[in-house]
């Protein structure tokens, strides 16, 4: 079983390397990569370790996180 700090230390890792797939792949600013990152429903799935989300690659997770603001841009919303 894995301690709290474990499972925060893997929640952190995942969301940083996010961010650099939102730089790399949106052309988002830094600032607009952690603020659609920080504002999501997957951030939000990945924080509740019961669901073991933070388990799953950066990959898995980047998948919802990038079909969520796929979704957001059809509904006309701003994601940054």
């Amino acid at each position: 079983m894995l301690t709290e700090q474990a499972k925060q230390f893997m929640i952190e890792e995942i969301s940083k390397e996010m961010v650099y797939l939102l730089i790399e792949e949106k052309g988002m600013s830094m600032q607009e990569a952690l603020h659609a990152l920080y504002t999501s429903d997957t951030y939000a799935r990945l924080t509740e370790t019961q669901n073991g989300l933070y388990t799953q690659s950066t990959a898995y997770v980047y998948e919802y996180l990038e079909n969520e603001l796929n979704e957001k841009v059809m509904r006309g919303e701003k994601i940054t």
